[in-house]
């Protein structure tokens, strides 16, 4: 695994090795080992899996503490734009955003650490989006930022999106009152 790039003070844009020939390719996609020595050490407890058809956007999403969790992410088929917002507020980038393309053909990670809200838009139908978690998810503790908070002003690229009511109505970013 090599670090792609460090961004806003916590989170890792990560490339597994890839080894592509005629028959196909194989990637290592997890290896604690080689993780730890990236972001340290962090115990993954659960894997989530998700099937969207093109312009589903989910997102942004964070559990508070004492649930809070961490977040290696990727895209197993098609593509998604992926968005992380820090929400630490004693952190340099508190309230900045990230975005990137993860893809299949990429082969892109994201690890968002626990003080992140985490989005994702769908760029192809039949995407299939992968994360691994450090902690369990706890209903107490889940926490929604609006997809489309004019203080953010996040470019998704376009407003045509298909959300879920809870992520339709989450929270403005000037109202919430980050735990972090």
């Amino acid at each position: 695994m090599e670090v792609v790039d460090k961004i806003l003070n916590g989170a890792v844009l990560i490339k597994p090795k890839v080894f592509i020939d005629e028959r196909g390719y194989f990637s290592e996609t997890f290896n604690q080992q080689s993780l730890n020595e990236i972001i340290g050490e962090v115990g993954f407890v659960q894997d989530n899996q998700s099937l969207s058809q093109k312009g589903v956007l989910r997102g942004l999403h964070f559990q508070n503490a004492p649930h809070a969790q961490g977040k290696l992410v990727r895209v197993i088929k098609g593509a998604v734009k992926d968005v992380i917002v820090d929400i630490r507020k004693r952190s340099p980038t508190y309230g900045q955003s990230f975005s990137v393309e993860l893809s299949e053909s990429n082969f892109l990670m994201l690890w968002v650490p626990p003080g992140f809200a985490h989005g994702f838009l769908t760029l192809e139908n039949n995407t299939v989006f992968f994360y691994k978690v450090s902690n369990f998810y706890n209903a107490s503790s889940e926490g929604c930022i609006k997809w489309n908070d004019k203080t953010l002003n996040i470019d998704w690229g376009t407003n045509d999106v298909l959300v879920s009511k809870k992520d339709e109505e989450g929270e403005e970013f000037q109202a919430f009152n980050s735990l972090f």
